[in-house]
């Protein structure tokens, strides 16, 4: 821009003040760009495989990011993920000899996928580089690799002898894992298109075979599963998600006539308090209730596995817009109830929660983490009344003073001991004072 200055009387100064015209195209340009690295459909409820906010990542590190197998565009690519990528044609080689015998042939998966690519590509928060080719040949692979990977685990594709994505533990593991990584997805119902082309009459559903392999690790009964054999999911991460979402639970709100609820203390102080946790038998660990001063959660078994199914479903909720806080709930629970590894050593002592990610020190510190920068409303959250119900009861009257005697005087066995021992002491220094002073009124 360039700036003349003119001096139009003896005291008075006007700037004139040209414009920069390669700069006034540039703004022009700029005017009629769409945002790309968020784009403008990502705050609809189409819009489900988004790239997690760096808050989140700066916190929980890669916990987001594929380890060994890429699916979908946002890591496409990326070297230390190639060697999975060069068994993607392999599992895609075996599904074509399969279906060329029913004249389904390569050319028959790309058309089908084509047919759905403008709403893939809406489905990502952010504007997809790749070509219509590019897009549809990786749609293709990435849904035809999942799709025969389920089957192989699921008994219904032949598997090598020596097939090293299913003989070897390791990548098994990192498999379950990177498959339900927010940022690793493709449309679920992409999938569904080439399993329905592809799959034979006595097949289950796509979502029994997906459910299925997740429950490697999971080890839920076989009934939970068939519950959600037909649920229509976003992605494969939606789809675990959903399975653990009870029919029953409570999205109530408050009532008017009560306070706002707040967040509860942790298991150390509720327990001064009277307030305990029991495990209680339910279909997911989700399900949490409070009766009589005591709160009922199912089991939870903290691993690689379930901090990365925890970690993402957060991530999930908190980016669709058209998403139950569900999970968000539940974390922001863990993180009340948890502050230290005293709180971590209680909950394993009572069975609400088995350790197998490390030191107690190590849980409390996920825990803590996975409910940093996370945002919900605690007054229409699922467990907004567990939430109320727990503070009126911590606030209460007399029984709280009655538990912290309790919990003071009678909390171990040598605290007890030492209370009676305390207590007979008393008794016979009454006694022999009341002797004392009755030898004085009515001696012999």
């Amino acid at each position: 821009m360039e700036i003349d200055s003119r001096t139009t009387g003896p005291h008075h100064a006007v700037t004139i003040w040209e414009i920069n015209r390669d700069r006034l195209t540039a703004m022009k340009h700029k005017l009629s760009d769409t945002p790309k690295l968020l784009s403008v459909a990502a705050g609809r409820t189409t819009c489900s495989i988004f790239k997690v906010p760096q808050t989140l990542i700066d916190i929980n590190g890669k916990s987001y990011q594929p380890h060994i197998v890429s699916v979908g565009p946002l890591h496409h690519g990326q070297p230390h993920l190639e060697m999975i990528q060069e068994h993607k044609w392999r599992f895609l080689r075996h599904l074509l000899n399969r279906t060329q015998s029913k004249g389904i042939v390569l050319e028959d998966y790309l058309r089908a996928v084509q047919r759905l690519e403008v709403q893939a590509r809406e489905c990502y928060s952010v504007t997809v580089p790749y070509t219509t080719d590019e897009f549809i040949e990786m749609m293709v692979l990435d849904g035809c690799f999942i799709i025969e990977l389920f089957r192989k685990f699921g008994g219904v594709a032949q598997v090598e002898d020596s097939d090293p994505l299913v003989n070897m533990s390791w990548i098994v593991s990192f498999l379950l894992r990177d498959l339900i990584r927010l940022e690793n997805q493709i449309p679920f119902f992409v999938l569904e298109c080439l399993f329905q082309l592809t799959k034979t009459t006595e097949s289950p559903t796509l979502a029994t075979l997906a459910l299925g392999f997740f429950n490697l690790i999971l080890q839920r009964p076989e009934p939970v599963l068939e519950k959600y054999s037909n649920v229509k999911a976003k992605h494969l991460l939606d789809l675990l998600r959903s399975s653990f979402l009870p029919s029953d639970l409570d999205h109530s709100s408050k009532p008017d006539n009560r306070p706002p609820p707040h967040v509860i203390h942790s298991i150390s102080k509720l327990r001064r308090s009277g307030i305990k946790l029991k495990p209680q038998e339910a279909e997911s660990f989700l399900v949490v209730n409070f009766k009589r001063g005591v709160i009922h959660m199912k089991t939870i078994a903290i691993d690689d596995f379930m901090c990365a199914f925890l970690l993402n479903s957060v991530a999930f909720e908190q980016c669709h817009s058209g998403c139950l806080k569900i999970f968000t709930t539940y974390v922001t629970l863990l993180d009340c109830l948890i502050n230290t590894s005293k709180d971590v050593g209680m909950l394993c002592d009572w069975n609400i929660i088995e350790n197998y990610l490390g030191t107690d020190a190590e849980v409390a510190s996920f825990i803590n983490n996975m409910g940093k920068d996370i945002s919900f409303d605690i007054d229409v959250c699922y467990l907004a009344r567990l939430f109320d119900n727990v503070n009126r009861h911590y606030h209460s009257g007399w029984h709280v003073q009655w538990a912290s005697f309790k919990y003071t005087y009678f909390n171990t066995p040598w605290s007890l001991v030492s209370a009676m021992a305390a207590f007979v002491l008393l008794v016979l220094t009454v006694a022999q004072t009341f002797y004392t002073i009755l030898s004085y009124v009515r001696p012999k």
